[in-house]
């Protein structure tokens, strides 16, 4: 039986790229809050939900079994950043950032955990910045840094279940959408040993292992993909 793959942020960027290297073999479903999709690969199912209200995680996770029967893989990927400076301090934005990068996968799996069975895997997406902090939005770094210790936490807490939940952390990555402009790329290949920046492929890859059986004795972990950024 086909094993089921549910991608939150999934229109674009890294998310789209993701749902697309899981739907060679899989069932995917990819959820979207404001971002419609493009032409996704075939056979893909997308939910419109803004995970930061109550009733959306049961409701996705609802539509997944409807559509697919069963529930094996979720990658945490939607993700909020903007600047949160201290001059003009928003709390609202704050909250926001917290909301979507921390307290939305939480709710998603606790609304999944019925249905993972045995050999299920959580992959949540964090990012490089949350151990080097970035200038002016230290909430989303602060966000991306606790991400990591509750994808610890629920490893320790699912490890009897055989569930597994682990974490990649992405450096620079090109988003074909929503490329970088051509300085700010050139400053990030100089700080990365291996002189480019990523692609979202390369982070769609190393997802499809850590929810793969190859990966069935990895756990707790947080995988850094920065091709060497700032060694």
């Amino acid at each position: 039986m086909r094993k089921s793959v549910l991608v939150t942020g999934g229109a674009r960027g890294i998310g789209r790229a993701i749902a697309g290297e899981f739907a060679k073999d899989h069932d995917v479903a990819v959820v979207w809050r404001t971002t419609r999709p493009g032409v996704l690969p075939e056979g893909v199912h997308a939910i419109q939900a803004d995970l930061t209200r109550p009733e959306s995680c049961q409701m996705v996770i609802d539509d997944v079994i409807a559509r697919f029967g069963r529930l094996d893989v979720i990658v945490n990927n939607a993700g909020l950043i903007q600047s949160t400076p201290l001059d003009g301090f928003d709390t609202q934005a704050a909250r926001d950032i917290l909301d979507v990068n921390l307290i939305a996968p939480g709710a998603l799996l606790a609304a999944a955990l019925p249905h993972l069975q045995p050999g299920a895997a959580i992959v949540n997406i964090s990012s490089v910045n949350a151990v080097l902090p970035p200038k002016g939005a230290a909430i989303y770094g602060a966000s991306k840094a606790a991400l990591n210790l509750w994808t610890r936490a629920m490893a320790r807490e699912l490890g009897a279940c055989g569930i597994r939940v682990n974490a990649v952390a992405p450096g620079a990555i090109n988003i074909p959408e929503n490329p970088r402009p051509k300085e700010l790329t050139q400053l990030f290949v100089d700080e990365t040993a291996l002189g480019r920046v990523g692609t979202v492929d390369d982070i769609a890859g190393v997802v499809r292992f850590l929810a793969s059986a190859q990966a069935g004795f990895i756990t707790g972990e947080v995988l850094t993909v920065s091709g060497g950024y700032r060694l």
